[in-house]
């Protein structure tokens, strides 16, 4: 039997789904009405396992991500099982193409399968096998561009179920409407629940400026990505005139994004997305960044994981709760009293029902 340090990459499988949404997500600019998802499986000759799922926004990238995986498998294949060499070298073989969008998606496909099956071969989850240890995360959940009365339902509906936090999405035409969203909300919710707002993007920064001082009076905790997620510029002009923390970091891929916003101080606090900042091995990078920074890290999807990870950052702020792959998943997290519960399965908690991948599968 190979003992772990002897445990060597035979084959490369890869599985493009489209998963329906049980409710769709409305934001500022469009409509999620299912998830397009790839999902990986790396297999060993020790029988153990990895894998990964990736979200690629639009079915239009769906097959596009799934070949990129499938031709870099080589690159991998009869090589140790070791997560961080591994990334360095897929890191050099793409630095003249460059690691973001596609490129970027694929690569963290292979990261975090690499770290799945590295934790699982060692029969424990990714914060044991890096000598962290369970934390206290409060989880927030979302709530769509749904206009007043469905944002109150919907926050009425996260409260009940013991969020300690509701982000909304805004971004409406009239900002008497986005203030009419948000008073419905608190209402909804009472005073203890934290209220985030995520404008995804769409303000110029002369408007995000305006805007958010309307909100001064509110009791919001966070506002999030209120212009173009690269203008580190825009960012860092509208944080230093707003009373109110802003949030980025969901859309910077790598973490020389990540050292470009903090260089251009353009957020109070830092979001990451365990896909665009480069899996596993990024993330643990961007983590000892916003550390030495003092930036409090919450998370974007991917909540198995994520809350794995937040396990293992020394500024962990908050979860981003989204059951949109939940029917997928074997073993959702669990969120208790509005905190996530890591438990102690193996790997990443990114095993799925193989029944439900081929029903949805396109390939």
């Amino acid at each position: 039997m190979p003992t772990p340090s002897q445990a060597i990459i035979t084959g490369v499988e890869v599985l493009a789904i489209r998963l329906p949404m049980e409710k769709e997500h409305k934001t500022a600019s469009g409509i999620v009405s299912e998830s397009p998802l790839v999902l990986t499986t790396i297999y060993t000759n020790t029988g153990i396992t990895g894998h990964s799922i990736v979200f690629t926004y639009t079915p239009i990238a769906l097959k596009p991500v799934a070949d990129l995986v499938m031709n870099m498998s080589p690159l991998i294949e009869k090589q140790v099982l070791a997560p961080i060499a591994l990334e360095q070298q897929l890191s050099s073989r793409f630095r003249l193409l460059g690691s973001q969008g596609l490129v970027g998606m694929a690569l963290a496909a292979i990261d975090m399968a690499l770290w799945d099956a590295h934790a699982k071969l060692h029969d424990c989850n990714l914060v044991q096998l890096l000598g962290g240890a369970q934390k206290t995360i409060p989880v927030y959940g979302a709530i769509g561009f749904e206009g007043e009365k469905g944002s109150a339902e919907t926050a009425t509906q996260l409260a009940q179920a013991g969020f300690r936090g509701v982000k909304a999405k805004v971004g409406y035409p009239d900002i008497a409407e986005e203030l009419r969203v948000v008073s419905a909300i608190r209402n909804a919710v009472g005073p203890t629940i934290d209220i985030m707002l995520d404008y995804n993007q769409c303000l110029t920064p002369t408007e995000a400026i305006e805007r958010t001082k309307r909100f001064n009076d509110a009791e919001i905790t966070w506002i999030e990505e209120p212009t173009l997620a690269h203008d580190y510029k825009g960012h860092s002009i509208v944080k230093n005139t707003s009373s109110i923390p802003i949030q980025c970091g969901e859309n910077w891929w790598n973490t020389l994004d990540l050292q470009h916003a903090l260089d251009a101080n353009a957020s109070d606090f830092v979001m990451l997305d365990v896909m665009k900042i480069g899996g596993v091995s990024g993330w643990l990078r961007a983590a000892a960044i916003c550390a030495s920074h003092q930036k409090l890290v919450s998370t974007h999807l991917w909540p198995e994981v994520s809350a794995q990870l937040l396990c293992l950052t020394p500024t962990a702020h908050w979860l981003e709760y989204c059951d949109w792959w939940n029917p997928l998943l074997k073993e959702p997290l669990q969120i208790e009293n509005g905190l996530a519960k890591v438990g102690d399965s193996t790997g990443l908690g990114m095993d799925w029902d193989d029944d439900v991948a081929a029903q949805f599968s396109i390939n």
